[in-house]
């Protein structure tokens, strides 16, 4: 069996890019803001393809995403766009 890479994390509370190179997108923890929103993932910056997405209701409670397996590849950066008054999230990935 290969050995599992590091995993890392990143905390984003505005549109922006997690991790620009290569890498896995393996869980998201989502904080959903006061008003409701969305937390897309995409590959290849802003207007790259989209490889998760989920919605969030006003002020609900947090919740995890757990990606099984190896993950999703992104080739290009692991892109994230957070909607929603203070939806934040933080993606884990490696």
């Amino acid at each position: 069996m290969a050995m599992q890479y590091d995993v890392k994390s990143s905390y984003v509370s505005t549109t922006a890019t997690a991790f620009d190179g290569r890498t896995r997108l393996k869980g998201i923890v989502v904080t959903p803001g006061s008003a409701a929103g969305t937390v897309v993932i995409r590959d290849g910056g802003a207007s790259g393809t989209v490889v998760f997405s989920t919605a969030t209701v006003a002020a609900g409670t947090p919740f995890n995403v757990v990606i099984p397996g190896e993950g999703v590849l992104c080739l290009t950066d692991l892109h994230v766009t957070v909607s929603g008054s203070a939806t934040t999230a933080v993606v884990f990935y490696g």
